[in-house]
């Protein structure tokens, strides 16, 4: 039998925390050093791109679980995005109940398009013709099922008075090399 095993559990409950010092100031150097890397600086950027600010839709047009789309950025006519009342809090959503979200219609694993692919009974976008993935609204367009492994880019809303205007994406654009 081993001696030098203490089996006081005393120790247990006035524990110091998990992470030393010395481990704490390591990972931070990590993350600067990191973030000076050619790429990491841009990837981080991406993670919001501001446009100018543009009205895509009145709140008193929105009918819940009736998506609207509309193309979005203008310069790039192949991407649209599907704004809806999901009727339920969404992750960024914006109106008096949080419900209204916007998201690109271009699947991120391969571009395909999820136009008209909304489900109201899953408050989903998908599934995606080429591979089927789905993505949820509610969550900030997270994979649900399928190939994809990135969200869905997730408009920026702003609502002023009764008019929603779109200020930027949350994410890449499937087919666009930077959102910068």
């Amino acid at each position: 039998m081993d001696n030098n095993i203490n089996l006081n559990n005393s120790n247990l409950n006035n524990s110091k925390p998990c992470i030393s010092r010395r481990h704490f100031l390591l990972a931070g150097a990590t993350t600067l050093i990191l973030s000076t890397i050619p790429g990491m600086a841009g990837a981080m950027k991406l993670l919001v791109k501001e446009y100018p600010r543009l009205r895509v839709a009145s709140l008193s047009q929105l009918i819940e679980d009736h998506p609207i789309e509309f193309m979005f950025p203008p310069e790039n006519p192949i991407s649209t995005f599907t704004m809806v009342k999901l009727g339920e809090l969404a992750g960024a959503g914006i109106g008096e109940d949080q419900d209204i979200v916007a998201f690109s219609n271009l699947c991120t694993h391969m571009g395909g398009p999820l136009n008209g692919s909304y489900k109201p009974q899953h408050k989903a976008l998908g599934p995606c013709p080429l591979h089927l993935t789905t993505f949820d609204m509610t969550r900030h367009g997270m994979v649900i099922s399928g190939h994809a492994t990135q969200t869905l880019p997730q408009a920026k809303l702003e609502l002023v008075g009764d008019d929603i205007y779109i200020t930027g994406v949350m994410g890449l654009i499937y087919g666009q090399a930077s959102s910068i």
